[in-house]
């Protein structure tokens, strides 16, 4: 992995990790995700337009249908997340969708993109996996709707596996540019999610009213991680970067124990160094 490649995934887990620390503080739903998606795409208009104009990407039926079936994946993936939290148990739906997600990208990286796997990229992504799973709470007994839950988790985890090798087609076979390609998705997201903010404007009005900084914070990191992401992509197998940006959940995580004083600081520093030893496995590698 090479020292740009890690620094833009380190740099997107940054960002991923602000944008969800933001998120857990406004504390706001479906209502919030499209605000900030309007905003995003408000901000970012202009650098799409001046990509638009000095790149002349070439987008013509074949590119905006891969990028419209790319955004109607990461929307799936969304709702499938949010209906998985609601009718089955969090510590078991999101550490199995973290833990199936960047397995399934770099199996489907090998197989469709052509990809080489190697034993250091294999046990350094098996590493930040198993870490990011136990990280988050690993998979406790006593789970209730403990079929619904795993059939959530991994529906999930198949989505990100999915929408991660289709994302990488699109930049580096379809050359789309990145932020292009993340713009179409705030556009089909804001789209899917107008009607549940129009019955809801009164509660849109309030987030934007008592959150403003916050909600403007979500709205340029939000698309940033993924964007970073993306430009890897450009240049990096899926094999490296799949497992690499699981960091962002230790960020987190990190962030949650110390300054929200969430869980046993003891016991998540165990699992971070593991996480932190398979990331030198893929940047070595």
């Amino acid at each position: 992995m090479t020292p740009l490649a890690l620094a833009l995934v380190l740099t997107a887990a940054c960002c991923h990790a602000t944008w969800n620390f933001l998120v857990k503080q406004v504390n706001g739903g479906p209502e919030l995700v499209w605000l900030f998606s309007v905003i995003s795409i408000v901000l970012y208009l202009p650098v799409a337009i001046w990509i638009f104009v000095v790149e002349q990407p070439v987008l013509g039926l074949n590119e905006i249908g891969f990028c419209i079936v790319g955004a109607a994946l990461h929307l799936a993936y969304f709702l499938l997340l949010q209906q998985g939290y609601r009718k089955g148990d969090l510590s078991l739906v999101y550490p199995t969708a973290r833990a199936t997600g960047p397995l399934l990208s770099t199996g489907f990286a090998v197989a469709f993109l052509g990809e080489h796997l190697t034993w250091p990229i294999f046990l350094g992504g098996l590493a930040i996996v198993v870490g990011v799973v136990f990280l988050t709470g690993g998979f406790r007994h006593g789970v209730r709707n403990l079929t619904s839950s795993l059939a959530f988790g991994l529906g999930a985890g198949f989505l990100i596996g999915s929408y991660t090798v289709w994302d990488a087609y699109i930049v580096k076979v379809l050359l789309v540019p990145p932020l292009l390609l993340d713009y179409t998705f705030s556009l089909m997201r804001a789209g899917a999610l107008a009607p549940y903010a129009w019955r809801r404007r009164d509660l849109v009005r309030a987030q934007w009213r008592d959150h403003r900084k916050a909600v403007l914070g979500i709205a340029v990191f939000n698309p940033l991680a993924y964007i970073l992401v993306l430009v890897a992509l450009t240049f990096t197998p899926v094999v490296y970067v799949a497992p690499a940006r699981e960091v962002s959940v230790l960020i987190t995580v990190m962030i949650g124990t110390l300054v929200l004083g969430e869980g046993d600081f003891r016991s998540r520093m165990g699992w971070a160094l593991l996480i932190l030893a398979g990331m030198m496995l893929l940047s070595l590698s």
